[in-house]
């Protein structure tokens, strides 16, 4: 049977761009595919066919289907986008009023600089969404196999150790990034110094800065697994720090399995490999990063103003409510 790499070869070799096109030409065994199997080669194609592929929306989990996560008592939370951590008054008098209006019972700050509200109904979402975008938000993608967030400190903003402007780029990278979709879910950090108040070791992609410049950071974990990043190397500029960041993810968009980690998928192909293609040969870097700034031109699309728009409107309708007669006696 086929595993991953090879079916992402064959997409490849083979220009496959439907997911009916990929079972029959490799003779998938069952008809429809599966729960585990249809999100696999929907994000492959994603990937590898950005301007040509149309995302399938049934074969995506509820999460993702909705742009919401789904709690234990079958109502959502919400997580607009807030870029480095930032916010400001008006966004958090906005939050405040979408709070009050919905009758939203619980309000959390997150671990990734981000306000979370909790126990929304399916059913008002859309609305939800709607007073959120007339301040600014967007999609906060807390849901998402996809950029998650870019957590900052304050940097030489404000820190008397801050050696960069950390604040700036981590807002940079995330607005330059949101919206990507990718094998796993990506956290990212940028911190000012190597005090480290960003905990940029233990992400997915993290940056200390220095006096020299910018440390890269790969291939941490602090979940089921715990794990210090591995350096990627030293780059002078933010101009620099952007590109090797944007190549990397996009060489682990282009390589790794469905629901693999960066950590995972560094220790399968080797941090050796992953250097000599991101830092060592500039051509494959640039090549990695234009195409990634290829698919955003697709992909960097709010969700949930298409929503609000009513794209998938039949998602948020509430179940008719059925009476039943009652038996004569």
């Amino acid at each position: 049977s086929l595993g991953h790499d090879d079916v992402r070869r064959l997409i490849k070799a083979k220009g496959l761009k439907t997911i009916p096109a990929i079972m029959q030409e490799l003779e998938w065994k069952t008809s429809c595919g599966c729960a585990k199997c249809r999100p696999a080669l929907n994000y492959y194609l994603v990937c590898d066919w950005p301007d040509q592929y149309a995302d399938d929306y049934q074969s995506r989990f509820i999460n993702e289907r909705v742009h919401a996560n789904i709690q234990k008592d079958g109502t959502y939370s919400v997580v607009p986008r807030m870029w480095g951590g930032v916010t400001s008054a008006g966004e958090l008098r906005a939050i405040a009023d979408v709070v009050d209006k919905f009758g939203i019972p619980t309000v959390k700050v997150t671990g990734g600089q981000r306000i979370d509200m909790l126990g929304i109904r399916k059913e008002d979402l859309p609305a939800v969404w709607a007073d959120l975008g007339k301040a600014g938000f967007v999609s906060g993608h807390a849901y998402a196999k996809g950029l998650r967030t870019v957590k900052t400190c304050v940097g030489s903003d404000w820190c008397r150790f801050g050696t960069q402007d950390s604040t700036g780029l981590g807002i940079r990278i995330e607005k330059f990034m949101w919206g990507s979709w990718t094998p796993a879910k990506v956290k990212m950090a940028v911190s000012g110094c190597p005090r480290n108040c960003a905990e940029a070791t233990c992400k997915d992609v993290g940056v200390v800065c220095v006096d020299s410049g910018y440390e890269i950071h790969f291939a941490g974990a602090a979940g089921l697994d715990i794990k210090g990043t591995e350096v990627l190397g030293l780059v002078k500029t933010e101009d620099e720090a952007l590109e090797v960041i944007v190549a990397l993810v996009q060489m682990y968009r282009e390589q790794a399995r469905y629901l693999e980690r960066i950590y995972k998928w560094a220790k399968r192909v080797g941090a050796a490999e992953i250097k000599k293609q991101i830092l060592d040969d500039v051509e494959k870097r640039r090549a990695y990063f234009e195409r990634f700034v290829f698919s955003q031109k697709f992909a960097q699309v709010d969700p949930w103003s298409e929503r609000v728009s009513g794209k998938d409107k039949h998602e948020f309708r509430p179940l008719a409510s059925v009476g039943f007669a009652e038996a004569a006696e």
